[in-house]
C-alpha cells in the first residue's frame, strides 16, 4: 500500500492586494506549522495594522489539512474567512495562513462585493507564493549499544535518514526524521538490531 507523504505548502511570506471603491483589501500568506504560529502572526498584524477596520483569516495545517480554521472578524458571516479559505483548497495548499487586512472606504460593498473582494487579494497573494512540497514524517529516538552502531548507521544511510542530536559513548543515540511511507519498513528493520530502543518524539 502506498503511503502518501508529500504535500504543498509556500516557501515563505507573499502578498496581495485588492481595491474596491476605497476600500483596500491587503492579503499576506505565510507558512506556518502549529496553531501558536497563527495566533503569533494574527496578533502582531493586528498591531502593525491597528487602524485597520477587519483582519480576516484562514488556515490549513498538516498531511491531510485537517486542521483548519476562518474567521471574518466581524465581517458578515461567510463573507470573508471561507473566501479565503476557498481559495487555499483551490490552490491545493497546507500548512498555510492568509491574513486580509480591510481598510473601509466608506461605501459598503455589500456580501458579493465582499466575497469577491477577499477571494481576489488572497488569490493575488497565494500567486506570487513560491509553492514548495513539504514532506509529512515523525521523529524517533533511538538508543542503543555502541556494538550496534554499525547496523543501526547502515539503516540510517541505506534510508537517507536525516539525523540530528547524537551522542555516542557505550550506549549511543541519535534523533530520526523518518517519512511517513518509510515508517513501517523503518521500524521492521530496526527492531531487528540488537539493543536497540525505538521511541517517537514529539517535537
Amino acid at each position: 500500500m502506498l503511503i502518501k507523504d508529500t504535500y504543498a505548502s509556500i516557501a515563505g511570506r507573499s502578498d496581495g492586494l485588492f481595491k474596491d471603491n476605497g476600500s483596500r483589501f491587503i492579503a499576506q500568506a505565510y507558512p506556518v506549522e502549529s496553531e501558536e504560529e497563527v495566533k503569533e502572526i494574527v496578533g502582531s498584524l493586528k498591531k502593525e495594522y491597528h487602524d485597520a477596520r477587519h483582519h480576516c483569516f484562514a488556515y490549513r495545517l498538516g498531511l491531510d489539512g485537517s486542521r483548519w480554521r476562518a474567521n471574518d472578524d466581524g465581517e458578515p458571516s461567510g463573507s470573508a474567512g471561507r473566501p479565503i479559505l476557498g481559495q487555499i483548497d483551490a490552490a491545493g495548499l497546507s500548512d498555510i495562513l492568509v491574513v486580509v487586512i480591510r481598510y473601509f472606504g466608506g461605501i459598503k460593498l455589500g456580501i458579493p462585493g465582499l466575497i469577491r473582494a477577499y477571494k481576489t487579494s488572497t488569490a493575488d497573494a497565494l500567486a506570487q507564493a513560491t509553492v514548495v512540497e513539504k514532506v509529512a514524517g515523525k521523529d524517533y529516538r533511538l538508543s542503543f549499544p555502541y556494538l550496534s552502531m554499525n547496523a543501526v548507521m547502515k539503516v540510517v544511510k541505506d534510508m537517507s535518514l536525516p539525523q540530528k542530536d547524537q551522542y555516542f559513548a557505550e550506549r549511543c543515540s541519535m534523533l530520526l526524521r523518518v517519512r511517513l511511507s518509510q515508517e513501517a519498513a523503518f521500524l521492521e528493520r530496526v527492531s531487528n538490531i540488537e539493543g536497540v530502543d525505538v521511541d517517537e518524539v514529539k517535537i
